[in-house]
């Protein structure tokens, strides 16, 4: 939960001005091994690139801890430890992503191809990020400065199982104290298909035509541009514009029975998406500035976000509801504001002070004749302070404090419509009434780091946090993706945890060995726990606080056998335990199965560099479950990837091929809310992509 920085973009102007992106980043990363006390892992582009699978989150999960829970095959979202949507932050150039994270139907409003470098930050990071990071980060670093006055590059991309295709541009230069760099991807996608030809959803068989899941398809837009100027000494500002758009169907027949009285027809093409649908839209607007005050370095970020985001559904009676008037099922229109101010302070040679703050404000308005979530507003302010001594050489410590206060508003909402009361009687009922809550907390971090020839040792203890969101303090109607009505509670209590995490690093040259246990304490755990009470025909979910115990470790060995090949064995294990409540002995809903993966790569010269990989992927049965959870049976997952990399016309082609689920197996993941309806996971699928990149290197003065 401490000291590992929000993502340099965050280099410091001075940094950035004379070394490339490649150096900054090996530099970085030996350095931060022997001063961090948390368990951290970064990758660069070229990473991203050779491990492309689809999305973002797809392509990193080789990485021990890191989990991406696929809606479908076109959208995913993160998790770290089995933690995901508010209980982990995503940070774009050191600002928090903010989009409808609670939601189980949609993905990240984030570009993958603008991504310059990633760094994940296991465990919890709440004393520089704040509430939301209580499960960890994934910060993103998409503003790195250009290396050249010209650098371009495309990128082909598709996916075999959906039909995806795509195309992303990329240009940036600086010239001068001036730099640039812009963006745009575009890709369409459709029906994805899976090793089955019939699902079975509440005792209903549905068959699948060819194995595709009807109205999956959908299409993404995105577009970057970032100006900004240098002195290249001691100051660095710039200023980012981002828009990110994408439309999806969601498989009919998992929205809702009433499906079945639906005459839309939606075997019309794998390509078209009917209703049900969502579309969202997320424009960021970010200014960051960075100064050197001899030793001290001040970093202040600011942005402003529009998440525009709507569900559409056929217009179809449910309970006492009318036939609506339109397809405007739910509409959320959240506008966000934010502000971070860190100062770097060296003092002597020993200590590194560390001081900052951060703001932000939420605006949510909600339309559509769906209710879940009322209207509200969100503010919070943070301050915190933390100190890195170099003990000795060898020994590295550092703790920190951090207090954030945090107010919520949220808004009465009535049914549109007349519901049938005592008597004869009907009236408006209400869904949510007016609610104020005001939030406040000390968080606080002690962390050692020791470094003795081929071993590193880190030990992190403290304290996290987490203001519940809106949907579990409000939330009152039906969820027709899951066929559930959630309810929430107003009273609950901020989540606290208290963490130990540790890990240990061996490195002899060929072989490389790391192993990060970790442990946590929730005294008040908020999750969704299933009732035996039944609301408009639907069984009832209520968010509920229960203690729990989480502990578990992610292990890795790596052999570079010769200059040809290497193997790599990676293993994760996560266990949970709810220690009150009427659910005691479970565990928590959608618990994380081990899993361990085998790595065997051959690196080849030959025309340039390349890469032959085969991936066998193995997850155990999850048989610890919540009822009314079902087991999930283990399963086994052959991959095979390729890479190559070589000088052309002047420039770089880099191809990326993944095929992924070579034997097509049917298997489902626990952590999928498809797997409550028995959707398996897709089935083979060959993922490409192409780039060609260029760079018009600075003319050297004649002599």
């Amino acid at each position: 939960m401490l000291l590992v920085s929000p993502p340099d973009s965050v280099k410091t102007a001075q940094n950035d001005s004379t070394k490339t992106l490649q150096t900054v980043s090996v530099s970085a990363r030996s350095v931060q091994a022997k001063t961090n006390t948390q368990n951290s892992v970064e990758v660069d582009a070229t990473y991203l690139e050779e491990h492309f699978a689809g999305s973002l989150m797809q392509s990193l999960e080789a990485i021990p801890g890191i989990k991406a829970v696929a809606i479908g095959a076109g959208l995913s979202k993160p998790t770290i430890r089995g933690l995901g949507y508010n209980r982990m932050v995503v940070s774009e150039d050191g600002i928090k992503h903010e989009g409808q994270q609670w939601g189980d139907d949609h993905g990240l409003e984030v570009d993958q191809f603008a991504v310059d470098a990633v760094e994940v930050v296991k465990g919890p990071a709440t004393l520089l990020y704040g509430s939301d990071a209580i499960g960890g980060v994934l910060a993103l670093a998409g503003n790195r400065l250009p290396a050249a006055p010209l650098e371009a590059s495309a990128t082909l991309f598709g996916r075999s199982n959906n039909m995806q295709g795509g195309l992303s541009a990329h240009v940036a230069g600086r010239r001068g104290g001036f730099f640039y760099k812009a963006n745009l991807t575009l890709s369409d996608y459709g029906d994805y298909r899976v090793p089955a030809d019939s699902i079975q959803y509440y005792s209903y068989w549905i068959r699948l035509h060819d194995g595709h899941l009807r109205n999956t398809a959908g299409t993404e837009r995105d577009a970057r541009l970032m100006l900004g100027w240098t002195n290249n000494e001691n100051l660095r500002t710039d200023l980012t514009v981002s828009d990110v758009y994408a439309r999806s169907g969601f498989f009919a027949d998992a929205h809702g029975m009433e499906v079945r009285l639906s005459g839309i027809d939606y075997d019309c093409s794998r390509r078209d998406v009917d209703l049900p649908s969502q579309w969202v839209n997320h424009l960021k607007v970010q200014s960051h500035s960075t100064l050197l005050l001899g030793v001290a370095s001040l970093e202040a970020n600011l942005a402003w976000q529009h998440n525009l985001r709507e569900e559409m559904s056929e217009p179809l009676s449910h309970g006492f509801m009318p036939t609506p008037p339109d397809s405007l099922e739910r509409r959320f229109d959240k506008h966000t504001f934010s502000g971070t101010l860190g100062l770097r302070l060296p003092l002597g040679e020993r200590h590194e002070l560390r001081l900052g703050t951060a703001a932000e404000h939420q605006h949510n308005r909600r339309n559509g004749w769906g209710f879940i979530i009322p209207d509200f507003e969100s503010t919070t302010f943070g301050l915190y302070a933390t100190d890195q001594w170099t003990a000795s050489e060898a020994l590295t410590l550092n703790g920190g404090l951090r207090y954030d206060a945090a107010h919520t508003a949220m808004h009465a909402y009535s049914d549109w419509y007349l519901t049938p009361t005592t008597g004869s009687d009907s009236a408006f009922l209400q869904r949510a009434s007016e609610a104020r809550r005001d939030f406040g907390s000390l968080t606080w971090s002690l962390g050692a780091n020791w470094h003795s020839g081929n071993w590193i040792l880190r030990l992190n203890v403290g304290k996290a946090f987490r203001v519940p969101v809106a949907k579990e303090l409000g939330a009152n109607g039906v969820n027709y993706h899951i066929f559930r009505y959630e309810q929430g509670n107003a009273d609950l209590d901020p989540e606290r945890s208290y963490q130990l995490d540790a890990g240990m690093e061996w490195n002899g040259g060929n072989v490389t060995v790391k192993v990060d246990p970790y442990f946590n304490y929730f005294p008040n755990y908020i999750y969704l726990n299933p009732t035996a009470d039944y609301v408009e025909g639907l069984q009832l979910y209520r968010y509920t606080q229960t203690s729990a115990l989480r502990f578990g470790l992610e292990a890795e060995a790596a052999w570079r056998i010769d200059t040809h090949w290497e193997a790599a064995l990676r293993g994760q294990f996560c266990h949970s335990q709810q220690t009150s409540g009427d659910k005691r002995g479970y565990t928590l809903p959608f618990a994380v199965p081990p899993s361990t993966d085998l790595d065997v790569t051959w690196h080849y010269d030959l025309h340039g560099c390349g890469n032959l990989g085969l991936n066998i992927h193995a997850v155990a049965p999850q048989d610890e479950i919540v009822p009314p959870e079902k087991p999930t049976p283990g399963f086994l997952t052959l991959n095979l990837s390729a890479s190559h990399r070589f000088d052309l016309h002047g420039g770089t082609l880099a191809v990326a091929l993944q095929l992924n689920n070579l034997l097509d197996a049917r298997y489902y993941d626990h952590t999928s809310y498809y797997r409550l309806i028995d959707i398996p996971e897709p089935g083979r699928n060959l993922s490409l992509r192409i780039k060609y990149e260029f760079k018009k290197q600075q003319k050297e003065p004649e002599l």
